[in-house]
């Protein structure tokens, strides 16, 4: 068989190919084959070879002994673990690592057949031993490399949600921290903004609290959407984000709303999606530079606009900057989280968050929503 194998491989190789073909959404490439059918074949022929020849042991050390061994893979299990491998990180299901193999098992005994090639009962033998070991490999490790992206996909997103918890309460701890620093200098009346400002956060840290305990309940609800002013969810985000602006030295300015002007969606959540937008100015912005809010109608939608001073993005690159965990400056303060927020926040309502990128001056984030009309 060993020598019938030689004389035909290329034709068993090509076979195998036109089979893997006609499957759906299967194409032979070299990175699949890399470990597959040509090395197996090379190792067939080199166990039926040591088998003539009468060398057992070289026969088990190629091809291992029936049933395998997976404390210690032979010379093809260690290929076959391989293949089966590269194949999951290739998209590929565990039948198709099956088929592979019974793919050239078909092609030999077709070819056996068309060409007359007699074949002995020991040599059949040694062939289906092969095969089952190196299947037997092959889907073992496609389950284990299967299992362990499994695990670490569930605690990458464990992760991202914990952060994303975290990040949410520093920052309205934060801005209370501010509001109540600033009422405690009796510069400022409880009752008037900065009050507010501290009323809203702990409001804030309540609900994030609540929605997080109503997810690991599974009870929790969508939050409802509703239909507020332009001008009064500006001047919210503006008096939270003044406190952070003074606190950084940063000169912070509003440009004037419409009073007409409304949108609608769940305001907390989108007052979380703005307020990120504003802190992530604030923090990177230059040294006694400005930071500019500004909100207005463009046809039927709304753009909320911050601009800030911080010199541009270091490579340009406006594609990665909303991914968690992304720190592009040199302040890596924070988690990476703020902007990857706001964006889930704001596409959770229906709109869309962008960067357009000013080199040499800076970024112009833009929330695009739906423009609503308000009750009279």
């Amino acid at each position: 068989m060993h020598k019938f194998l030689s004389h035909n491989r290329e034709e068993l190789i090509a076979r195998c190919k036109a089979k893997v073909a006609q499957r759906p959404r299967r194409d032979a490439t070299e990175a699949q084959l890399a470990n597959g059918v040509p090395l197996f074949l090379e190792q067939l022929m080199r166990t039926l070879e040591a088998q003539k020849d009468g060398d057992l042991g070289e026969s088990l050390r190629i091809s291992g002994a029936a049933g395998g061994d997976a404390t210690a893979l032979s010379e093809m299990g260690l290929s076959a673990a391989a293949h089966g491998k590269k194949l999951l990180e290739l998209g590929f299901s565990v039948d198709q690592v099956v088929h592979d193999y019974g793919d050239l098992c078909q092609a030999i005994t077709d070819l056996a057949v068309e060409r007359d090639a007699p074949f002995s009962v020991d040599e059949f033998r040694t062939l289906n031993r092969c095969l089952d070991n190196a299947i037997a490999d092959a889907v073992t490790e496609f389950g284990i490399s299967r299992d362990a992206n499994v695990a670490l996909q569930q605690t990458a997103e464990e992760n991202e949600r914990l952060g994303v918890l975290v990040h949410e309460l520093r920052n309205y701890l934060n801005t209370a921290t501010l509001a109540f620093l600033a009422l405690e200098s009796g510069k400022f009346p409880i009752g008037g903004a900065t009050g507010a400002v501290l009323k809203r956060s702990l409001a804030s840290l309540a609900a994030l609290l609540n929605l997080s305990l109503s997810h690991v309940r599974v009870t929790a609800e969508a939050p409802q959407a509703e239909a507020f002013s332009l001008a009064s969810f500006i001047a919210e985000a503006k008096n939270a984000a003044s406190l952070e602006a003074n606190s950084k030295g940063c000169t912070f300015s509003v440009r004037e709303v419409d009073a007409d002007l409304g949108i609608s969606g769940n305001r907390e959540r989108l007052l979380g999606a703005l307020v990120n937008l504003l802190q992530n100015a604030i923090k990177f912005t230059h040294p006694h530079t400005e930071v500019t809010l500004s909100a207005y109608a463009q046809g039927d939608h709304v753009l909320v606009e911050v601009t800030d001073h911080c010199g541009g993005l270091p490579s340009g690159d406006t594609a990665t900057i909303f991914r968690p965990f992304m720190q592009i400056g040199s302040d890596k303060s924070g988690l990476g989280l703020g902007l990857s927020i706001a964006r889930r926040n704001v596409e959770a309502d229906g709109g869309v968050l962008s960067v357009r990128d000013l080199p040499g001056v800076g970024c112009v984030f833009t929330i695009k929503l739906a423009r609503r009309t308000l009750q009279q």
